[in-house]
């Protein structure tokens, strides 16, 4: 992804506009903890929540986090499994591409659920245009992924697989679900290729 690392610093600073000195931040999709590192090194006084379907996953994010787990929770499972809140913010960077249309606005609705009057959320994933360009953007990114080398017909072949396994969204289509979730100021602060990052408030 086009400026990883840097996406988690445009993240915390994002969350950090909002919430306060000692926040409850949720992060959705935790992975492997490397976002979650990122903002507690950032943000000494914040604590955690970090969410993920995967024991393994959660197992390298405990490895990673080292001391930082004293101010981390960490949850094996879906939305439905996270703490009620309120939380200060949340992040779900990611992650949103894996879920159909349906199930992805019933995880915004429940992170807004999950959040206080007010407090910002920040989400990445893949967004292509909805001309039926997709496949065209998904192959960019995986080119730009690709450090080795530059072949076009590996990226275009990379491209089309990723759009049978994951059901991308255009851009607009993802932020008329944030507002049906229920989230307002929607605001896009990121794009690389196919992926797009937006911040918008509960």
């Amino acid at each position: 992804m086009p400026g990883f690392a840097d996406l988690h610093r445009m993240a915390m600073l994002l969350l950090a506009e909002r919430a306060p000195d000692a926040a409850d931040i949720l992060v959705l999709g935790a992975g492997g903890g490397l976002e979650l590192k990122a903002f507690a090194h950032a943000q000494p006084s914040w604590r955690f929540v970090g969410v993920d379907p995967a024991p393994e996953m959660l197992d390298l994010a405990r490895d990673l986090l080292g001391p930082d787990m004293a101010r981390i929770r960490l949850v094996q499972g879906l939305i439905d499994d996270a703490p009620p809140g309120l939380f200060d913010g949340a992040a779900c960077l990611l992650t949103l591409h894996f879920l159909p249309e349906t199930e992805r606005l019933r995880t915004l609705r429940e992170l807004r659920r999950r959040l206080a009057p007010g407090a910002p959320l920040v989400i990445a994933h893949h967004s292509a245009p909805g001309n039926g360009d997709a496949a065209r953007w998904l192959a960019r990114s995986a080119a730009f992924a690709n450090r080795a080398a530059i072949d076009s017909e590996q990226a275009s072949a990379s491209g089309a697989a990723m759009l049978q396994r994951i059901p991308v969204l255009s851009p607009e289509e993802d932020e008329a679900l944030l507002a049906r979730a229920g989230f307002s100021d929607i605001a896009l602060f990121y794009a690389g290729f196919s992926f797009r990052g937006w911040v918008a408030a509960a």
